[in-house]
């Protein structure tokens, strides 16, 4: 495999812990906003937590999330957190377009 010449290579973002927890926060309070609404948890995974209650559910996802950070930045793998932000931010569009939805529905 023949190395990427460093004129084409992209600066990969910076890792950003602070963007993180906004993003953890805007999820909780964009799921319990959905939810406040009618609209359901599409993970499954979520969804099963939920028997415990909303709040508590998202508060045992969270710690998952928190922890598999640290791991990542443990093992020097600071791309993991730029992941999981555009994830998370893509997460919280959607907890948007679903509550808008279903306003509009309303």
């Amino acid at each position: 495999m023949l190395p990427i010449p460093t004129s084409l290579r992209r600066q990969f973002p910076a890792p950003s812990l602070t963007v993180f927890v906004f993003l953890q926060v805007l999820d909780i309070l964009t799921t319990l906003l959905g939810l406040e609404m009618g609209a359901t948890e599409s993970s499954m995974f979520l969804g099963r937590l939920m028997k415990a209650g909303p709040v508590a559910a998202l508060l045992i996802a969270k710690i998952l999330a928190v922890a598999l950070v640290a791991v990542a930045l443990k093992f020097k793998r600071p791309r993991v957190v730029v992941f999981l932000n555009y994830w998370l931010a893509l997460v919280v569009t959607w907890n948007l377009t679903i509550a808008l939805r279903q306003l509009l529905l309303k």
